[in-house]
């Protein structure tokens, strides 16, 4: 079959929730994958962040495979030793924690806000307060959740109980604090806002606050957990430690896996028997998928690799914008970066997907470059230079 042939079945079969990319991507390996037809690309957005350790890492499939010959899935009813030795290297990577388990990014944060809402239901608070520009899933909670509108907008009405204020904005936040306020929550690095990098200041403001008012002080580490900005989890650069984390993406190497980590920090049980719960979370398949992922950081020393090659990234991305003035801006951290444009950045992106480059342009302007943490300074000379030719021809 051809790429065209999946497109005409798409437009029969599949509901239109996606921009459609008229590729379909057959093969990855590492850093790269191949269309049906033979098209090699270098995949510098692989799946959303996802793939973190690039496409078909060897530990992840040989963990897969090992697992996939013993036990697929077992009810949650049951003890499970591989969801048991995952939310141990979860809490051990992390802080003295405790585990739930789902299937997404938007599940671990509809998680949290039950936790949040179900800890202040005694005291009869329930608002959670999140940043504009913010991104937190794509359930009725979440998009609520999300400070932007346009993920919002057709679906009214909304669940009460969120604020938002200004990112980075600590006298908006103060302000915005009420005696129904129960949790803040926060990205450290704002992905579908633009890449945005909370100021370390602000974090520990926060920080401070919420065990000033007892609320708590929720980390979506969706995008940002599993070594992408060169530590384990995002909160590890500021010097804090956040009551809830959220993860996903990357978490399961390509296998579909959520979790809300709670710190022990916070006393008594929250969420007991009955009141929260996943049919497919933390399967034995998913867990050994991610058991298979921290192996590989850990064994390949990824979060140095990360670091070294993060830091040079953003090192040719500077250049270039001293090359283009209709660069803005580098920001991110690690292997996360944005370029921010003073034009719209989706026809850029359209035209290295041609050159066989994959990248994201998100928030209109910032193009999104998010390498697997496997990469190389050759790997990524060979996508600069494709970059670099598409910024040429813009310039002209």
């Amino acid at each position: 079959m051809r790429n065209q042939d999946i497109k005409q079945l798409y437009e029969t079969f599949v509901l239109p929730t996606y921009r459609q990319l008229p590729v379909c991507l057959a093969k990855g390996k590492g850093g790269r994958v191949w269309d049906l037809e033979g098209k090699e690309y270098l995949d510098f957005f692989p799946g959303w962040g996802v793939s973190g350790l690039g496409h078909s890492h060897p530990a992840v499939v040989s963990a897969i495979k090992d697992q996939a010959r013993k036990l697929i899935h077992v009810s949650n009813n049951f003890l499970n030793p591989k969801q048991a030795r995952l939310a141990e290297a979860i809490s051990e990577a992390s802080f003295p924690a405790r585990v739930f388990f789902g299937n997404s990014g938007a599940e671990a944060n509809e998680g949290a806000i039950k936790f949040a809402r179900r800890y202040g239901s005694a005291t009869g608070r329930y608002e959670i307060i999140t940043m504009e520009n913010s991104f937190h899933g794509r359930t009725l909670a979440t998009i609520t959740a999300t400070g932007q509108t346009k993920y919002q907008e057709g679906f009214a009405p909304l669940p009460e109980g969120f604020g938002y204020v200004p990112f980075n904005d600590l006298e908006a936040l103060k302000k915005r604090i009420g005696p129904k306020t129960v949790a803040v929550m926060l990205e450290l690095i704002q992905g579908e806002g633009g890449i945005n990098v909370a100021s370390p200041e602000y974090v520990r403001e926060i920080r401070r606050i919420c065990d000033e008012k007892d609320l708590l002080l929720i980390a979506d580490e969706v995008q940002t957990g599993m070594g992408r900005t060169g530590k384990f989890f995002a909160y590890q650069h500021y010097g804090i430690e956040p009551d809830l984390m959220t993860l996903a993406k990357a978490l399961g190497g390509g296998v579909p896996i959520g979790a809300l980590v709670v710190n022990r920090r916070i006393k008594g049980e929250i969420l007991t028997p009955g009141t929260h719960a996943s049919t497919f979370g933390g399967n034995p398949l998913a867990c050994a998928a991610a058991l298979g992922v921290f192996k590989a950081i850990r064994k390949e020393k990824l979060l140095r690799n990360t670091e070294i090659m993060g830091a040079y990234l953003r090192e040719k991305l500077e250049e270039l914008k001293t090359k283009y003035s209709f660069i803005r801006e580098i920001r991110g951290m690690g292997l996360m970066l944005g370029m921010d444009l003073s034009i719209p950045g989706a026809k850029i992106a359209e035209e290295c997907l041609n050159a066989g480059l994959l990248i994201n342009c998100t928030h209109e302007t910032v193009l999104r470059i998010m390498p697997a943490m496997i990469v190389s300074k050759t790997f990524l000379n060979r996508g600069l230079f494709i970059l670099d030719k598409v910024l040429a021809n813009v310039r002209k």
